[in-house]
């Protein structure tokens, strides 16, 4: 998952070397931070915050295949 989400913003952002993914547990399930630079933040979040909805849908979706729950934070 960490992979994916990191696929995925590295082709929305202007500067894609600077995303990473950092993964730690939390209360019954894993908790994702996506790691962007400060200019690229409206990139990921997109409008109203339609990309990271998607971003989020898409990943949990995955985890529920797996049998998992995760959650998405978006931070500079």
């Amino acid at each position: 998952m960490n992979e994916l989400l990191k696929y995925i913003a590295q082709n929305l952002v202007d500067h894609p070397d600077e995303v990473s993914v950092t993964e730690r547990p939390g209360d019954n399930e894993t908790i994702l931070e996506l790691h962007v630079a400060h200019g690229d933040m409206g990139q990921v979040i997109g409008r109203g915050g339609r990309i990271a909805n998607d971003l989020r849908i898409i990943l949990r979706a995955l985890a529920h295949r797996q049998g998992q729950r995760v959650s998405v934070d978006i931070v500079t």
